[in-house]
């Protein structure tokens, strides 16, 4: 059986990464700390296990504050990964720093009740006002 490996990285290249298989969850989030942290209106992230994702070159610079954690490329600032300690076997990982983003559309929403009032949805994905619970 062939896994599917997944590849991306930053911006300026100093950091590349692989995962491998699919990602388990796909989401759009529109929290006021994506939002700040990425200076977009919501960043769409792709979840994987952290046992299944590997850093091939550099490491990411990493700020934490309460239980979360996000990581960027220290040269150009692309922001790249997200993680609780609540769950630190899940690593999110921006969808737009894959080298194939199209090929993994999003799910859902998720933190809508932060979602800016000038976004319009209208892809007709599932909508949660906060974070979805681990059986929705």
């Amino acid at each position: 059986m062939n896994v599917p490996i997944i590849a991306g990285g930053c911006l300026c290249g100093a950091i590349r990464y692989q995962a491998t298989g699919a990602p388990f969850n796909l989401t759009h989030c529109h929290c006021e700390d994506c939002r700040k942290a990425s200076g977009a209106p919501f960043v769409a992230w792709a979840s994987f296990r952290r046992a299944e994702f590997a850093f091939l070159k550099g490491q990411p610079a990493r700020i934490g504050w309460a239980t979360r954690i996000r990581g960027f490329c220290p040269v150009c600032g692309t922001t790249l990964t997200f993680q609780t300690s609540e769950d630190a076997d899940e690593l999110d990982i921006t969808l737009s720093s894959l080298d194939a983003p199209a090929a993994f559309a999003p799910r859902d929403h998720i933190w809508v009740e932060d979602q800016l009032p000038w976004i319009k949805l209208a892809d007709g994905l599932p909508r949660y006002t906060r974070q979805r619970t681990r059986t929705q």
